[in-house]
């Protein structure tokens, strides 16, 4: 109940030191000179070089005193995290708050006799002091975003646009922080005409919200990551993603155009990630040679002595009936399984397919120890190739469709 008195008298004596102040500095002007009747200016003018003196002093105390001292103790620290939240740009940005805080503490001493224009410079201060927060802020969260990209287990989860959704979120509340300063009313109460207003919120930042949702998706369950090779066909993207935003996906395709996605486009929609191929160190290969089941037959006499003697048949299995086509796919199994560029820890299958029109197709699936594009395409070609010229030994033929070549040759 006495609260009020003690408040009384501290404002009491606040302006009785005020007025102390503002006489001996006018005494101490008439002596310099100065009319009588221009001390009241003079004081003005001299109490607001000194709150501007006051304000450069005290930053640059910090900006040559303080910063050096916090680097030299983060560099010789071992840990890398406070290279980062206290790097040259965040002190920065805790030495432009600086300026804006001595002017609004020191106002009052300056323009006590000018109670207007006091209360218009302190909501100026604290505006720029907001806004000086929100430049702050933005510095820190990239700051984070830099430390998470060195951290061996976050540096490929998409949280960029995490980062940019709190930014978004810094930045609207500090909108109507302002807003309240300006119109000399309660945040809260903003915030509650907002409320109401929610429906149309929700509509302008659709995208915004969707991204946000779909990117704490993917970095929740690790289905998308900078530098996974995607494959989306609705959206015509077949590339690596370069970047996972708030509102958009950018995937380099490989022929090395740009095509952007919606985030909540992969949590919806279907899509192939490519990234298990790379982790598994083998790329497959699957592909068909159509045989011409016309050339599929029993084997002669003359065939398995021929093929004995390569190896490519034994002694009790030519004791049987054999056909060329099974001699062909045993031989094309031990190709794959000796081959050193074909991964061995992984699937090797030589198997048919069902018949078509267009002959019989034998699936070669094997995978190359392998996963760079160039050396896949080179392994995948010379199998084939010695595949496709050591078939005819085997008195087998592909098949392919009849040319102007074929019937020319009847």
């Amino acid at each position: 109940m006495f609260a009020p008195a003690k408040t009384d008298l501290s404002i009491l004596s606040t302006n009785d030191h005020m007025k102390e102040l503002e006489s001996y500095i006018g005494s101490w002007l008439t002596r310099f000179g100065v009319d009588a009747e221009d001390t009241g200016w003079g004081t003005q003018l001299l109490l607001v070089a000194a709150v501007c003196l006051i304000s450069y002093l005290t930053t640059t105390c910090f900006r040559r005193i303080v910063i050096p001292a916090i680097h030299k103790v983060t560099a010789r620290t071992k840990a890398t995290w406070d290279d980062y939240l206290f790097s040259q740009d965040m002190l920065n940005g805790f030495c432009r708050m600086i300026p804006p805080m001595v002017w609004y503490l020191l106002l009052p001493f300056a323009f006590s006799g000018l109670p207007l224009v006091q209360t218009i410079l302190q909501k100026v201060c604290l505006v720029v002091l907001v806004v000086n927060t929100l430049r702050l802020i933005r510095t820190f969260l990239h700051s984070l975003y830099e430390l998470a990209g060195e951290h061996e287990k976050l540096r490929d989860r998409p949280l960029k646009g995490i980062y940019q959704m709190v930014n978004l979120l810094a930045i609207i509340v500090g909108c109507i922080v302002i807003i309240s300063l300006l119109m000399d009313k309660d945040a809260t109460s903003i915030f509650a005409g907002l409320g109401a207003s929610a429906a149309v919120l929700m509509l302008v930042f659709k995208d915004s919200i969707l991204g946000l949702v779909a990117g704490i998706q993917l970095s929740a369950n690790d289905m998308l990551r900078p530098g996974d090779w995607i494959t989306m066909t609705k959206y015509g993207a077949d590339g690596t993603v370069i970047e996972v935003s708030l509102t958009t996906v950018k995937v380099q395709n490989f022929d090395k155009t740009i095509t952007t996605i919606p985030p909540y486009a992969l949590v919806s929609d279907s899509y192939q990630n490519w990234r298990g191929m790379w982790q598994s160190g083998g790329r497959r290969i699957k592909r068909s040679l159509f045989i011409d089941m016309m050339s599929i037959g029993f084997c002669n006499r003359h065939d398995k002595e021929e093929w004995c003697a390569k190896g490519w048949l034994t002694e009790e299995e030519a004791n049987g009936e054999v056909v060329n086509l099974q001699v062909f796919r045993d031989y094309v199994t031990r190709y794959l399984h000796n081959r050193p560029d074909i991964k061995q820890d992984l699937t090797i299958l030589v198997r048919q397919g069902q018949p078509t029109a267009e002959g019989l197709p034998l699936e070669i699936y094997c995978f190359t120890n392998t996963t760079d594009w160039l050396a896949y395409e080179s392994v995948q070609n010379r199998v084939f190739e010695h595949l496709i010229a050591v078939l005819p030994q085997f008195g087998l033929r592909l098949f392919q469709r009849p040319s102007s070549y074929d019937l020319s040759q009847r």
